[in-house]
């Protein structure tokens, strides 16, 4: 856990967040700040800093992020979302922690960060 990131601390449960759902390596939550009707962000409790670097130090966790991925889709949305990974403060990552973003419903203007 790095202490500093937020969303080790919301893993660690020292900041709240509306959880849909845990896995062993996941946790998944509904963004604050939603720019689609469902917004929907998928963590894996691994801390790096984008998918790419999760990619490299851990197979196993990357498949298992996607695969929630999928299963949030499908559930909070029928399967029919879009899935993005900001990669480095240029694309608009605000959050140095790989998250998912589940996208929606009616998506709004803005890309997500």
């Amino acid at each position: 856990m790095n202490s500093d990131c937020l969303f080790c601390r919301i893993i660690a449960g020292e900041i709240p967040a509306d959880v849909v759902s845990e896995t062993e390596h996941t946790i998944a939550f509904r963004d604050i700040n939603p720019q689609a009707e469902v917004h929907i962000l998928v963590v894996p409790r691994l801390h790096e800093p984008d998918i790419a670097s999760l990619a490299a130090a851990d197979a196993d966790v990357t498949i298992a992020l996607l695969a929630e991925t999928r299963r949030v889709a499908e559930a909070e949305s029928g399967g029919q979302y879009r899935l993005v990974f900001n990669t480095g403060e240029a694309a608009g990552q605000m959050v140095f922690h790989v998250h998912g973003h589940v996208l929606g419903g009616q998506i709004h203007d803005r890309l997500p960060s």
